[in-house]
């Protein structure tokens, strides 16, 4: 969910952090807060990269999921996934109204919410990303990968921004 066309031909390739995430989830909504923290460190040295992985017990996170993907579709990708996760009761009592009212918030197209919803056009992206998160092991949410290693944050966020960034300077240095 970022343009990486955009970067010189001098500076080198970003340092990519998937984060798998549901956003219906208590968890990743804390680590919204880590997110930003390592935004203002390493902005566009660092990719950050939503991959969906809604868990069964959050209701709407199936829906919320392919809403992330229209909001990436209308270009307010992250705006509008941290507007959901920044209000994940809300999500948990109106449901898909409530999707479709945070694009609205947002400026965004949301009769095409709605339809996006209806219509299912981004459900193969959703389980697309749900299989490769299960093939490598995500269990739960937020979970994160960078340089190729899984750091499971679902049951604790303790230390966890520390260890992104000791290996993202060190994947840095590498490439400098």
């Amino acid at each position: 969910m970022s343009d990486s066309s955009a970067s010189s031909a001098q500076s080198p390739a970003p340092v990519v952090l998937d984060v798998w995430c549901d956003l219906q989830c208590p968890d990743c909504r804390d680590a919204l807060a880590d997110l930003h923290t390592l935004r203002a460190r390493y902005g566009d040295r660092l990719e950050l990269r939503l991959r969906h992985f809604p868990l069964e017990k959050n209701k709407h996170a199936f829906a919320a999921a392919q809403a992330a993907e229209e909001a990436a579709e209308q270009g307010s990708a992250w705006p509008y996934i941290e507007a959901v996760l920044g209000r994940v009761e809300e999500l948990k009592g109106e449901g898909e109204a409530f999707l479709v009212k945070a694009a609205r918030e947002l400026g965004l197209d949301a009769e095409e919410f709605d339809t996006a919803l209806i219509d299912g056009r981004h459900i193969l992206i959703v389980d697309a990303d749900q299989a490769e998160g299960k093939a490598i092991g995500v269990t739960g949410t937020p979970t994160y990968v960078i340089g190729g290693e899984r750091l499971d944050g679902g049951k604790s966020q303790e230390g966890l921004r520390e260890r992104i960034e000791e290996i993202a300077d060190r994947l840095l240095a590498a490439t400098a």
